[in-house]
């Protein structure tokens, strides 16, 4: 692992070039090849597609919460979508398919990988830029043509998808099942082809970057674990999105060219498809082998970022280092034989889901590793609660209550019980969504002074996190104990059944708590917005961090040192080290320069710093003999 850093004579030469590259409005803004410039374009689309969400869901708690009651307004947006003020039943449906696809793909796996990893990996491995910038640019227009195609499916007559996020056979296979089978399930399937070939490209240049074009020093052993939870994402990425392609190029042949790969025995209206010999078990299995690492996807980013905000403001070494790389990479390799645990209602031989459920709480370990490791990093340091380090803190919170409910879904026997209730709704909600979007957040609050040369303002953030936080444990923890009592989940209103009614209140009480969380959101994007132009100047390393990031000058140049590239000497995370003057050592000072503070497993592999720690050790003694004299 610990393997010499590959580079080239081009990273280390003075490249004036880099610093006065010409750029016109449209190359500078728009049709960008800087790295920086499309993390920016990456996290904005993000941010505008999270909240076209988020008004989604909002419109069908607002339904679930008075299933009765009239909403003219909603007649007003949503035309014959919303007949005498109601939903109606398909495009509640529709609703919650769009809201799922978009969160899941276009805000926490594009949105928060595409706009940290394109950030972060050039500037914390040391390169000029990414290994194509111009593959790099291609993935961001191919993404943002995806967001513009799913978004758009509301504009046309029949409306959005609709089959759920997961998009099941036979109502995704049969255009004439339901208004939301038609022409949108057909966007629907074109926007996420698009979003797929987005992603590999954009997965290939992570890999490519970190494997080629780490600076002088950095050897595997001392990058942050950002990095490395960007680069086994990736991997995660490049092995698992293609099979969802294979799927999808399956369901359209089912759809438009009368195969049957998913269908069999298909009645509409009294009428039989012919349709025979398929199986909507085998679109299970293909989008769940993508499903399932899909939310380590979306989840190991977040907990990259948690692990260097986390270290950074308690002041204090991330503990167990190579631990939490070897969780990263347990998670990488087990999140691919865990997919059959979404499927254990499916009739599937009881051995084989004996099988999943071993291998689905075996992944729970390193996460468990990963859990323990940040408590013992807040442990008795010196913490700054700066909004980055609340909203890290909150994702350890979710990380560990959604987590804890993973282990009873994991279980086969109370899987059965608990499968499509609102108990699953929970835990996805805790542990995947307001996990993950907290690790966004905190990474925005924590490298928006890189992004923009400006600070957020502390105590909009401070604001943002209280009211989010609380409003998001609002929302999910009481669904819980509505998918212990068996309400399923995805149903247009609960009036229907007599055990239901008693959640009528608690719909109620989350809806509101979702209208209030919902709101706490806008505070965030005024103070993102505003302070681009207006917020106060930021220093070049306002947090006293190690990474070589913060050695970048404020402004903006492309190629991001306007000289020689820094080497690197060491890992890092040295906060706090006894014997420094400072309690941060930049990952570009030399063992020779610390010697006060040096430790002997700083030397190890490192023959130069051995041969200077020998002769500090050296004239130590050669001092300490004089003083006996």
């Amino acid at each position: 692992m610990a393997t010499a850093a590959i580079h080239t004579d081009t990273h280390h030469h003075d490249d004036h070039s880099h610093g006065h590259h010409h750029e016109t409005f449209w190359t500078k803004y728009i049709f960008s090849q800087d790295h920086k410039m499309i993390a920016k374009q990456y996290l904005i689309t993000g941010i505008i597609m999270g909240l076209i969400a988020m008004l989604l869901s909002l419109m069908f708690r607002i339904q679930l919460a008075y299933p009765d009651s009239s909403f003219p307004l909603l007649e007003v947006l949503l035309g014959k979508f919303a007949p005498d003020g109601r939903l109606d039943p398909n495009f509640f449906l529709s609703l919650v398919t769009i809201h799922g696809t978009i969160m899941v793909f276009f805000v926490l796996t594009a949105g928060l990988s595409g706009t940290f990893s394109n950030l972060l990996i050039p500037l914390q491995l040391g390169a000029r830029d990414m290994a194509s910038p111009f593959m790099n640019m291609l993935s961001y227009w191919l993404f943002f043509a995806a967001s513009v195609v799913m978004v758009g499916t509301f504009f046309i007559e029949s409306g959005p998808a609709g089959a759920g996020w997961t998009i099941y056979p036979p109502l995704s296979a049969v255009p004439k099942a339901m208004p939301g089978s038609g022409l949108g399930m057909t966007l629907w399937l074109v926007s996420m082809v698009l979003f797929i070939i987005s992603s590999l490209m954009g997965g290939i240049n992570y890999i490519s970057t970190v494997l080629n074009m780490r600076t002088r020093g950095m050897d595997l052993w001392k990058m942050p674990l950002t990095i490395w939870s960007f680069f086994l994402t990736a991997i995660v990425g490049l092995l698992s999105f293609p099979v969802l392609v294979a799927a999808v190029v399956l369901l359209i042949f089912d759809r438009s060219f009368g195969t049957s790969f998913y269908l069999s025995d298909i009645y509409i209206g009294g009428q039989a498809l012919p349709n025979e010999g398929g199986s909507p078990i085998l679109f299970q299995h293909l989008f769940w082998f993508l499903g399932h690492p899909e939310v380590y996807i979306v989840i190991m980013p977040a907990l990259g970022i948690s692990s260097e905000i986390i270290s950074t403001n308690s002041r204090k070494p991330i503990f167990g280092y190579h631990a939490m790389v070897y969780s990263l990479i347990g998670i990488t390799v087990l999140s691919f034989i865990v997919w059959g645990h979404h499927m254990f209602v499916t009739g599937m031989n009881p051995f084989l889901g004996g099988v999943f459920m071993i291998t689905t709480l075996i992944i729970a370990v390193p996460s468990a590793v990963k859990t323990f490791n940040y408590l013992a990093t807040l442990w008795r340091g010196n913490i700054r609660f700066t909004p980055a380090m609340l909203f890290a803190i909150g994702l350890v919170s979710f990380f560990i209550s959604g987590g804890l409910t993973g282990i009873f879904l994991g279980n086969a026997t109370l899987d059965i019980n608990l499968h499509d209730t609102y108990f699953v709704v929970a835990h996805f909600h805790l542990v995947m969504g307001s996990a993950a979007i907290f690790g966004m957040i905190s990474g925005v609050y924590h490298w928006f002074p890189k992004m923009y040369g400006r600070m957020l303002d502390e105590k909009l953030g401070y604001l943002h996190f209280w009211i989010t936080f609380v409003a998001a444990y609002l929302v999910f923890f009481p669904m819980h104990f509505m998918g212990l009592d068996g309400v399923p989940r995805r149903y247009y209103a609960f009036t229907e059944f007599e055990f239901m009614h008693e959640w009528l209140s608690v719909n109620v009480f989350v809806t509101w708590a979702a209208i209030v969380g919902g709101l706490a959101q806008f505070i965030f994007v005024y103070n993102y917005f505003h302070s681009i132009f207006y917020g106060k100047k930021a220093e070049q390393n306002p947090w006293q961090s190690n990474t070589l990031e913060w050695t970048t000058p404020v402004e903006r140049i492309h190629g991001n040192w306007p000289g020689e590239i820094p080497t690197v000497y060491r890992w890092p995370y040295d906060y706090s080290k006894p014997g420094h003057h400072e309690d941060f050592i930049l990952q570009t000072v030399p063992h020779s320069q610390t010697m006060s503070s040096n430790l002997p497993h700083d030397f190890e592999g490192n023959e130069e710093a051995e041969k200077i720690q020998e002769q500090w050790n050296a004239l130590n003694t050669v001092e300490q003999n004089e003083e006996v004299k």
